[in-house]
């Protein structure tokens, strides 16, 4: 087994991590299970216990007493092991999207566990019901903001160019903790570069729709676009693409 995966590692004095080892060219080295717990709290809160890996899953609550269980959005590297931990914990799950957890999240609610005050921010575009969790000087982004590389899209572009601008407008030095790869030092920074890539993606998304004659498929525009990406990747770039060609129609 790779050291990384299964160790709990800090990451600042209230924010651990715990790798899963799912690693794939979606999820970087597999998902980060995220624990928070204030310097003398007894308990902790769990985001994104992430896939239904029992042995992943034991290795987190082995670091409980755990208050309540945190999903940033349904996918399910993130969250299909959730319900089982939270039963294995006896912790609550909560999300935005109530059929994940046995209670709702929403934008504005601050959660208390761990000795901690988390605050979530609605944060669509990646999912509709993606959200991202600030605590103290960090957010944690689930799949909003990636520790390396940029996202796909299997929601709305609009949304997700609003929520770009939530992240972008935090105070300078708020660490951004992702749902996959690294810890980056100043998510602000990382959510307006992601916004100017967004432009000139949507520009050359824009430029394709005119020389493939008007209506084309998104997988036509992936095939001209993203000619210079790994073909491993083009189906989760067609995502992408048709949130962008969705976006251009409402425009």
């Amino acid at each position: 087994m790779n050291p990384a995966y299964g160790q709990l590692r800090e990451v600042t004095p209230f924010a651990s991590v715990v790798l899963a080892e799912n690693p794939s060219v979606m999820t970087l080295e597999g998902t980060n299970t995220w624990l928070l717990r204030a310097p003398r709290s007894a308990s902790c809160a769990v985001v994104d216990p992430g896939p239904l890996d029992r042995e992943h899953l034991a290795r987190v609550a082995a670091h409980g007493p755990v208050d309540v269980v945190l999903l940033t959005h349904g996918h399910h590297d993130h969250s299909e092991g959730a319900a089982e931990f939270g039963a294995l914990v006896g912790a609550p799950v909560r999300a935005r999207n109530p059929e994940l957890g046995t209670e709702g999240l929403a934008g504005g609610d601050v959660v208390r566990a761990g000795g901690l005050e988390i605050r979530v921010l609605a944060t669509p575009g990646h999912t509709d019901d993606s959200v991202c969790f600030l605590v103290e000087n960090a957010v944690l982004t689930g799949d909003t903001v990636l520790g390396r590389g940029t996202t796909v899209l299997d929601g709305s572009l609009r949304d997700y160019l609003a929520s770009l601008d939530v992240l972008a407008d935090l105070p300078p030095g708020t660490i951004a903790l992702p749902g996959h790869g690294p810890e980056l030092a100043d998510v602000g920074t990382v959510a307006r570069q992601y916004l100017a890539h967004r432009e000139q993606r949507l520009a050359q998304v824009r430029a394709a729709v005119v020389e493939l004659g008007g209506s084309p498929t998104a997988r036509q525009v992936v095939e001209l676009v993203y000619a210079d990406v790994d073909r491993s990747l083009w189906q989760a770039a067609e995502w992408s693409v048709r949130a962008q060609l969705d976006y251009l129609a409402e425009s």
